[in-house]
């Protein structure tokens, strides 16, 4: 009975020993704080931040989803309308990890924004993927917008059409650019949380 009882309290010993893995950030609560070197050397804290509106944008310019939004323009106008106003920071963040689809070294990811004609306000590199994963960031693109607070208040998909050809950009529902429009007017998000589309962020 003794040598039961002694094999109960291991098993609830390790059970309590057990790293806490961090939830997914929720709406409406803070967005999970995080430190990152951009591709030029710089480093950045989302607290940096507070007091304007920050978009996060995960990226791997070798899917072909987010060749669906740079190859036409799309998400270059998008990061250019919302980066108008001084008060809105788009990050893309970079998680693909070393030797996976989609992985750049600092220079390299300069390389790509240049081609592409990115209008982001820096290139964070994830590629241990520790942003990643403590955003629960599924696809490229993965979108989230936080608010002036640092509240999270929308977490999902970039638009309202999951189809991997250009063409069907037209007539979709940009559901960032909806988001901001809602906080610039001082509302709540209507759609504050979609399923995100795209290819798998590359851990």
């Amino acid at each position: 009975m003794k040598i039961k009882l002694l094999s109960v309290f291991a098993v609830l010993a390790m059970v309590i020993a057990l790293p806490a893995f961090a939830s997914s950030p929720e709406i409406g609560k803070m967005a999970p704080e995080f430190t990152a070197v951009d591709s030029n050397g710089n480093t950045h804290n989302l607290s940096d931040f507070k007091g304007k509106k920050v978009v996060l944008e995960w990226s791997n310019h070798e899917c072909p989803f987010v060749v669906k939004h740079y190859s036409v323009g799309n998400m270059q106008k998008v990061q250019e309308a919302a980066t108008a106003s001084d008060d809105v920071v788009w990050l893309t963040i970079l998680s693909s990890a070393e030797s996976k689809q989609g992985y750049v070294s600092g220079e390299e990811a300069n390389k790509v924004a240049e081609e592409q004609g990115s209008k982001a306000t820096a290139r964070l590199l994830d590629p241990s993927g520790e942003i990643g994963k403590l955003y629960d960031a599924k696809t490229t693109p993965h979108m989230f917008v936080i608010d002036e607070a640092g509240m999270l208040v929308y977490a999902g998909a970039i638009d309202s059409d999951k189809s991997f050809k250009p063409e069907s950009i037209d007539g979709a529902t940009n559901y960032v650019m909806a988001a901001l429009g809602s906080l610039e007017k001082g509302e709540p998000v209507e759609v504050a949380n979609t399923k995100p589309y795209g290819c798998g962020v590359k851990y």
